[in-house]
């Protein structure tokens, strides 16, 4: 089983392009390991307690519970907007996540891993966290991202994290492919260096109500960090309760892929939830691999309230479509790196690889098979091959092969571009080809066929293996050319799906262009001239 989850939203605020990136990044990868047949569970969700959601509700003069499930269905209405193909769905106010939570604090207090004590110190309120002198800037100040820092002094709760540091560098040391890309694990590394305190794991209730209290010192909640990461065992089914309709634990865990953002590997999950595993008793191997994705920033700065520059992705929905928008997200970030949000460079990767390259050839290639050959597709003879159409079927064979191994790799990026740069010399192919000109003489008609089973026989494949990324694109343009997907598997594509005497339909725009409201204006005066011109029925 391919058990992939994304980091839960945290409910205090709407979802932006940040948050759609990281989910579309999943789907993705999601729909690829469903397309090659491998059972596959994708779960995705939201974490509902803490300080900041507790604050929003009472500004807002409602129950935190009541003001958590709001900011949530404006997250799952996108999630479904951009066909999002979760399977279970994460939310940590479910009673049975907080039994889960509970039974996992118990079992630690009883391990002796969890300790009392007061401590005084400086808080980030924003982050919900005692801050540390490794934290300040030179001048001994903390920096502008951890919001809020107050000093308090109070007892609580706290997990022996130092305990399990050592096994955590062996760990990671070992294990390289416990975090994608390589240089974020190196950036853990250097962290694990630095994790010399223990980490607290409470909240006084009355500094903070809203969290799942202590089983055993109800006088305490949950930190909420330490409450979310269990979201990932808890949905999966771990120590859910006889006749639960959760998953079973033993079929999903672990995790092949928790899709994270770098800003919270350090420390919240390369290091709290796995040492917290390490601690509950979790063997090595069965530690979860993260993936680690940069972000999206504008002009090289990151997004954020305070600069005014979050960019919501219902706007870019409501303009673009959503296709056009989960395309751009995961065809121009290179996994794990960050890259800058641009609408011009969205409008022009859309309208130039979908729109133009690949649209345009199956619109060209299905009107010339129903104008040239009646909508039948003749498979040629092998002694009908030349060396165009041989360099042709080999670009294909090429293209899969980086395709599949991009994305099994993660690296959606590079597997897109292996995708049109096939649909390039596809396009390329018909301009050397000229089936134009083929058709006029009727000692070519056997050449023609070749052209065009080679043409529209690239066109399934590559609008095949492009349904991971763009679903129901992909559907419009596999049933315009009559294929079904059902018996489709990207390792054993081969060439030749379509059969002689097969038929398609005739064709209908599948990514038509995006124009800017300046385009929409030219071509509507120049319908209006036309129609101008039109005599008139009298």
């Amino acid at each position: 089983m391919f058990y992939i989850t994304t980091a839960i939203d945290y409910t205090n605020g709407a979802p932006h392009i940040g948050h759609a990136y990281e989910k579309v990044l999943a789907d993705v990868l999601a729909r690829w390991h469903r397309m090659c047949g491998e059972p596959t569970y994708l779960l995705t969700g939201v974490d509902q307690h803490g300080q900041k959601v507790q604050q929003k509700a009472e500004a807002a003069d409602i129950p935190p519970l009541q003001y958590a499930q709001e900011v949530t269905h404006k997250f799952t209405a996108l999630w479904e907007r951009l066909g999002i193909s979760y399977d279970g769905w994460a939310a940590t106010t479910d009673p049975r996540h907080e039994a889960c939570v509970q039974k996992i604090l118990t079992m630690l207090r009883d391990k002796g891993c969890l300790y009392k004590k007061v401590y005084k110190g400086f808080y980030s309120v924003r982050q919900e966290q005692f801050l540390t002198d490794k934290e300040r800037l030179e001048d001994g100040t903390f920096g502008e991202e951890w919001g809020q820092v107050i000093e308090l002094e109070e007892e609580n709760w706290y997990f022996n994290l130092t305990a399990h540091t050592a096994w955590l560098k062996e760990y990671v040391t070992t294990h390289p492919e416990v975090v994608t890309p390589e240089f974020r694990r190196q950036d853990l590394l250097m962290a694990i260096e630095r994790a010399t305190h223990d980490l607290c794991i409470t909240r006084p209730k009355k500094r903070l109500a809203w969290g799942i209290p202590l089983p055993f010192d109800p006088d305490f909640v949950t930190y909420v960090w330490f409450d979310a990461l269990i979201n990932y065992i808890s949905f999966a089914g771990y120590l859910a309760e006889e006749g639960s309709d959760l998953p079973d634990f033993t079929k999903l865990w672990p995790a092949a892929c928790e899709v994270i953002g770098k800003d919270i590997l350090i420390p919240a999950h390369g290091i709290y939830w796995l040492c917290t595993l390490h601690a509950m008793g979790f063997a090595d191997e069965q530690m979860p691999r993260l993936l680690v994705h940069g972000w999206l920033n504008i002009k090289g700065k990151k997004m954020s309230k305070s600069l005014g520059n979050i960019v919501d992705p219902n706007d870019l929905c409501d303009f673009f479509g959503p296709e056009a928008l989960r395309y751009y997200l995961v065809r121009d970030t290179k996994t794990g790196y960050d890259s800058d949000y641009d609408p011009e460079r969205l409008k022009m990767i859309y309208n130039t690889e979908l729109a133009n390259d690949l649209g345009n050839l199956a619109n060209r290639s299905l009107n010339m098979c129903l104008r040239y050959c009646g909508g039948v597709v003749h498979r040629p003879a092998a002694e009908q091959d030349d060396e165009l159409s041989a360099a042709l079927r080999n670009s294909l064979a090429e293209a899969e092969k980086t395709f599949a191994e991009q994305m099994h790799a993660y690296n959606t990026a590079d597997a897109l571009a292996a995708l049109n740069a096939h649909v390039g010399m596809c396009n390329g192919y018909i301009e050397q080809k000229q089936p134009w000109v083929l058709a006029k003489d009727p000692e070519k008609q056997a050449e023609l066929q070749l052209v065009l089973y080679h043409l529209l026989e690239s066109c399934v494949h590559v609008g095949y293996l492009l349904g991971c990324v763009l679903p129901e694109a992909s559907a419009r343009l596999l049933e315009q050319l009559q294929v079904d997907p059902a018996g489709l598997r990207p390792q054993t594509l081969a060439w030749g799906i379509l059969t002689e005497g097969h038929t398609v339909q005739a064709p209908s725009p599948v990514f038509p262009r995006i124009l800017s409201p300046e385009e929409k204006e030219k071509m509507a005066a120049k319908a209006a001239a036309k129609a101008a011109r039109k005599p008139s029925a009298s």
